[in-house]
């Protein structure tokens, strides 16, 4: 099992649309994946015509979250796309860091549910609520990988020297963050000059960039990845290459 996050906390920066179409890119190449939605508004369960849990579902989920004995499958769901299952969003997310904080081994507990609910998965995505908090640092802790979308903007690279300077701060393996640019235009000269500079600076740095699309941003009317709604697409190519860079790191 290969746990990868899709972590910013900036939002609007293509996090949940990477995180739906590399989880249907790994379906797709036949390996069982589970994208667990982390973020209360639910994005990509929104994506992936799925149901949150119902009021009491979300207390069962949100105990198999913090109590070892509770079942962490239960609120699994099978999409609609062969090999790929979810884990959806609950509003009760928002008392994550709450919860978290004060408990023992608090920093440990989401490694835990997702081995437990990821057991049978070949690859587990996270999409993840755009904040730098108890539970983000949970995230880190639990991934394998955590890809960082990075719109090149003054402000998105700022971000992303933010997160690094937690990582050294908090004691965490920098070699797990994988940024990539996305939502690049390339007529815009501060996009071109920003990707040169981070590119020369940040070894770590995915070679594939996602470029701005209308189709990308049309995924909520179809409900679908755009891998699936247009997969001619550029935006397609580049997420099937993101996908194919990812999984061989």
């Amino acid at each position: 099992m290969k746990v990868i996050a899709c972590y910013s906390s900036k939002g609007g920066v293509g996090k949940t649309s990477s995180a739906v179409n590399l989880a249907y890119a790994s379906a797709k190449e036949g390996k069982r994946t589970l994208l667990i939605d982390l973020d209360q508004q639910g994005a990509s369960t929104f994506y992936f015509r799925v149901h949150p849990p119902k009021k009491k579902g979300s207390k069962s989920l949100m105990k198999a979250f913090f109590k070892k004995k509770e079942s962490a499958t239960d609120a699994i769901r099978e999409s609609d796309f062969e090999n790929l299952f979810l884990l959806p969003a609950s509003q009760s997310y928002r008392n994550f860091d709450t919860l978290l904080d004060g408990m023992k081994a608090s920093k440990g507990r989401l490694m835990s549910f997702v081995e437990r609910a990821g057991h049978g998965y070949q690859r587990v995505i996270l999409d993840c609520p755009p904040s730098l908090s108890l539970l983000a640092e949970n995230v880190f802790r639990a991934s394998d990988l955590v890809l960082v979308p990075v719109v090149p903007t003054t402000l998105s690279e700022r971000t992303y020297h933010q997160l690094k300077e937690f990582f050294d701060k908090s004691g965490l393996r920098k070699k797990k963050l994988r940024p990539f640019f996305s939502m690049v235009e390339g007529r815009k000269r501060m996009h071109l000059n920003t990707m040169k500079r981070m590119r020369e600076a940040e070894k770590r740095m995915l070679g594939t960039v996602i470029p701005y699309s209308a189709e990308v941003e049309a995924m909520g009317i179809h409900r679908a990845p755009v891998l699936k709604s247009s997969p001619s697409h550029a935006a397609s190519g580049a997420f099937r290459r993101l996908w194919k860079e990812v999984d061989q790191i």
